[in-house]
């Protein structure tokens, strides 16, 4: 049984820039990665640890899983046992800021 896996405000923020950028040109592509970041976020429920610390942050609490582009940045928390996607981020943008716990 795995972990549930929650999206921040911030990370589902994140998500509706990404589709409505990409839907400008291809709505249907923009459709699939969307289903595909969630599908992916969804994933680290059973495996909370497979994605790499953050480098920039150093805390084994905030890890992150690379989907094409994308960062998928995420906090795991041991009370509840709960996987929180914090970020949806393109890594052409930089370090996005991470909400505090």
């Amino acid at each position: 049984m795995g972990r549930k896996v929650i999206i921040s405000p911030s990370a589902q923020s994140d998500l509706s820039d990404i589709v409505a950028y990409i839907a400008r040109h291809n709505r249907e592509a923009a459709v699939r990665l969307g289903y595909a970041l969630i599908a992916r976020g969804e994933f680290l429920g059973q495996f909370p640890e497979r994605g790499r610390v953050v480098p920039e942050l150093g805390r084994a609490d905030l890890r992150e899983t690379i989907y094409r582009s994308y960062r998928i940045i995420y906090r795991i928390r041991s009370e509840p046992q709960v996987v929180e996607i914090v970020r949806f981020w393109h890594a052409a943008r930089g370090f996005p800021q991470v909400p505090a716990l």
